[in-house]
């Protein structure tokens, strides 16, 4: 009898050795859920960013990405990963206007000229405002489009000939076009393109790179280069905070490492789409509108309420708005 009880003994023993061995060796598996289509850049980007921590964490890690709003649509994106419906996101802050006051900032017609400069910005904004909107969730990185600007169907070459155009927009953008005489249309990507050709859009506020990207350079032929009024929109990658603080401590740094890259990655990568999807425009027929630094002093002027009415908005809810408009401006001139 003692041999057989030292026998299940050892069994037991052994049994539990195994699976603790087997369950150091099981990685923990992630879903990421993108907005972006399956073949878009920013897509693949972020596939490449989910291989890079499944390789630097030695397979600890293992994340499965689920683009075109298959799991979260885009505005509902953000809830899901508190909730943990997916465990990472990727999407737009303004999607779910009123729920990041602060950080609107970044969405300001500021007279943004590149998205390498607004993805440093937001990082910076940031690391230096530790804005409590986003206590919910484990922020990854942060980036922003390059100069989100004028794509219409029909010509617009001043100001005055905007005025009662239907423009899609979303979140703060909407202020924009109401300050520069438009009517706007609040949608997401995903349902512009067949709202402009079907002509209830006659226009739409974006970077340049969605006339390829989002393929609306078939279903538009005009980009003004409104460059005195062009904003960014402040994306988001996050971590349902749960999942995140299961990690191990070197995973956790592994990643953070990783995440400070791919910001980078992110904002160089606006720039080369912004590129392509100019270069996609043109070789369709359209035509590109540049303004004159006078035209454009004209559309800053116009859109300059809207950078007031958040500093007072800001105020009333007991926030820095004029401290964060203040940090950005300043931001930018330096990256100029």
């Amino acid at each position: 009898m003692k041999r057989i009880a030292l026998g299940l003994i050892i069994f037991l023993g052994l049994a539990f050795l195994t699976s603790v061995a087997f369950a150091q060796t099981k990685p923990v598996e992630l879903s990421y859920s993108i907005f972006f289509p399956a073949t878009h850049k920013h897509t693949v980007l972020a596939g490449e960013w989910a291989k890079e921590v499944e390789k630097r964490t030695q397979g600890k890690v293992k994340i499965t990405i689920f683009p075109g709003g298959t799991l979260t649509p885009a505005p509902t994106c953000y809830d899901g990963v508190v909730k943990g419906i997916s465990d990472l996101g990727m999407s737009v802050l303004a999607y779910t206007k009123g729920k990041f006051p602060l950080t609107e900032v970044i969405d300001l017609p500021l007279g943004y000229t590149s998205g390498a400069a607004a993805t440093r910005l937001i990082n910076q904004y940031f690391a230096k405002f530790k804005p409590k909107e986003f206590d919910e969730v484990k922020v990854l990185y942060l980036h922003a489009h390059g100069p989100g600007i004028l794509h219409t169907k029909k010509a617009v070459n001043k100001l005055e000939e905007l005025k009662g155009m239907r423009i899609r927009c979303t979140g703060t953008v909407t202020e924009i076009v109401k300050a520069l005489g438009a009517v706007p249309l609040s949608m997401p990507m995903g349902e512009t393109y067949d709202a402009l050709n079907r002509g209830m859009a006659e226009g739409s506020m974006a970077p340049i790179e969605s006339l390829e990207g989002w393929k609306w350079g078939e279903v538009v032929k005009f980009t003004t280069e409104s460059f005195g009024s062009a904003y960014s929109t402040a994306f988001f990658v996050v971590m349902n905070q749960e999942k995140w603080n299961v990690l191990p401590a070197d995973v956790q740094k592994t990643v953070e490492k990783i995440n400070s890259e791919w910001g980078e990655k992110t904002g160089k990568l606006w720039d080369e789409v912004d590129k392509s999807g100019r270069e996609f425009s043109l070789k369709l027929g359209n035509k590109i509108i540049p303004l004159s630094p006078q035209e454009n002093q004209r559309w800053a002027a116009a859109a300059g309420p809207v950078l007031d009415d958040y500093v007072k908005r800001m105020k009333e809810k007991g926030l820095p708005g004029e401290e964060a408009l203040k940090f950005c401006l300043e931001g930018l001139k330096k990256k100029k």
